[in-house]
């Protein structure tokens, strides 16, 4: 079976320079949106952050920091160089 389809109507090309009909220029409107959020949302949301914060940290290696425990308890250690060094570390961590 074959079916046809006839023309609804001519179409016309979309010419340069026609009127939509709106009036109102872009950018006039000094309108602003806002949204306020509830003290619970801003309490969940903090939740949130945290929790994410939690589960992109890095797994703890025990051996690891039974070694700096280890460095930290001997005496010769804890010398200007290291803790220059380890201040440097700390200060760049959180301006990285």
């Amino acid at each position: 079976m074959i079916m046809m389809v006839d023309r609804i109507g001519p179409i016309e090309p979309v010419s340069p320079g026609r009127k939509t009909g709106r009036n109102e220029q872009v950018g006039g409107n000094s309108k602003t949106d806002t949204i306020n959020l509830s003290s619970e949302a801003m309490e969940k949301a903090e939740k949130y952050q945290v929790i994410e914060l939690i589960n992109s940290a890095p797994d703890l290696d025990e051996a690891r920091i039974a070694e700096l425990r280890q460095k930290i308890d001997d005496p010769a250690y804890l010398n200007e160089k290291v803790i220059n060094a380890t201040a440097e570390n700390i200060v760049n961590a959180w301006f990285a």
